[in-house]
């Protein structure tokens, strides 16, 4: 893949996979609506098999958000996993990691992008994301509480 980075305003994105912190985003996910309870090995995985974006403070290297892409990188892209810390929003930092990630010349050319969200539609689609135009096509396997249960919960 590709080597990316930009920077902006004390922030820089990067796709250099040494510089993830798993640790970071983990700890974002595990309280998200969308991978509640996810086990740490579980999102290491899933960085190794992804093309990631982390979002960083350039003076101290931390790590404040993140996006992350599942593609073939020739004809179809799954978006997910994107969040900036809540000390950290207010600034356009998801609409500058949105923007810098279709930028990616790795993700240039694909017949189909997508991405599942609950609440920010309204981020997404100044970016070209629309509901789907054939919904009825599209199927799926979902399994809640998948998380929850591999923790011991038995619910």
């Amino acid at each position: 893949m590709t080597s990316f980075e930009r920077s902006q305003h004390g922030y820089e994105i990067s796709t250099d996979p040494t510089r993830l912190d798993v640790d970071a985003v983990h700890a974002y996910l595990v309280r998200s609506y969308w991978a509640k309870d996810i086990p740490k090995a579980t999102v290491a995985r899933a960085l190794r098999g992804s093309l990631c974006f982390g979002l960083y403070v350039q003076a101290s290297g931390a790590q404040v958000g993140f996006a992350r892409v599942i593609s073939d990188l020739a004809t179809y892209a799954y978006l997910c996993d994107v969040y900036v810390l809540e000390e950290h929003r207010g600034q356009g930092l998801s609409k500058w990691l949105i923007g810098a990630l279709l930028e990616h010349p790795d993700l240039a050319g694909l017949r189909r992008f997508v991405l599942a969200t609950r609440d920010a539609h309204g981020l997404y689609s100044r970016f070209g994301f629309a509901p789907l135009a054939g919904p009825q096509k599209f199927m799926e396997i979902v399994r809640p509480g998948l998380y929850s249960r591999a923790a011991g919960d038995p619910s």
